[in-house]
């Protein structure tokens, strides 16, 4: 009997987003829940704030414009704070002075995807984010993320003063939109299926055994 097909998960999300920072945890603890059943994960760009400057913005700026003010906003983070608290996670969005685009975040996670360490380039990007209110507008900032998750600095740093994969990152960006995924983190199974929402681990778990289970039956036919 030949080994089950790995089934491909397209996580289609942004540094910046609450929820996709809520999500990464849920959507790792379902694999671990689903340990059995192999699986290929692929990050992918998405900007939640694409018209944040690529130097980005004051948050007061932001949340004014986002939100009406600043004030606004604390309600819907006393939520997301709550629910990220529920998964073990902080986050402290009094710390976040400046918004990013994150289109050079979105680089970093593309560039470490190639040995392997996308995943954790993007937990680093978001634990300084929500955790810490780090800025990532700030090259310094970057810099030191990519080399706290193995990454050359000065390789980073070099490829960051360029244009490098700015189009192919809008590219993938632009793309998403097409397909209609206009909220996320949003979950793509096999490239076929699609569940919106950081939903619980339970349930991600469940749609990855069906889809490949369904993906598996099919090849054996």
């Amino acid at each position: 009997m030949s080994s089950p097909k790995p089934l491909k998960i397209d996580i289609v999300s942004d540094v910046v987003c609450p929820w996709c920072y809520i999500g990464k945890k849920r959507i790792e603890d379902a694999l671990a829940l689903v340990a059995e059943v192999p699986v290929e994960v692929n990050w992918r760009p998405f900007f939640l704030n694409s018209w944040v400057p690529r130097e980005g913005i004051s948050r007061e700026e932001y949340l004014t414009a986002k939100f009406g003010s600043p004030e606004a906003y604390k309600g819907i983070a006393g939520r997301v704070v709550a629910a990220a608290g529920e998964e073990g996670l902080s986050y402290h969005p009094e710390l976040v002075k400046r918004q990013p685009n994150t289109i050079d975040c979105h680089r970093l996670i593309h560039w470490a995807e190639a040995g392997g360490k996308a995943a954790a380039m993007k937990q680093r990007l978001m634990e300084l984010y929500f955790r810490d209110g780090g800025d990532l507008t700030d090259v310094n900032v970057l810099v030191q993320a990519a080399a706290d998750v193995g990454l050359d600095a000065e390789d980073v740093r070099r490829r960051l003063a360029s244009e490098e994969d700015v189009a192919l990152i809008a590219g993938q960006a632009q793309e998403a939109s097409d397909k209609g995924i206009s909220g996320v983190p949003t979950y793509v199974f096999a490239q076929k299926y699609a569940v919106s929402g950081a939903q619980p681990a339970e349930l991600l778990a469940r749609a990855i055994r069906q889809v490949s289970a369904e993906m598996n039956a099919q090849a054996a036919e």
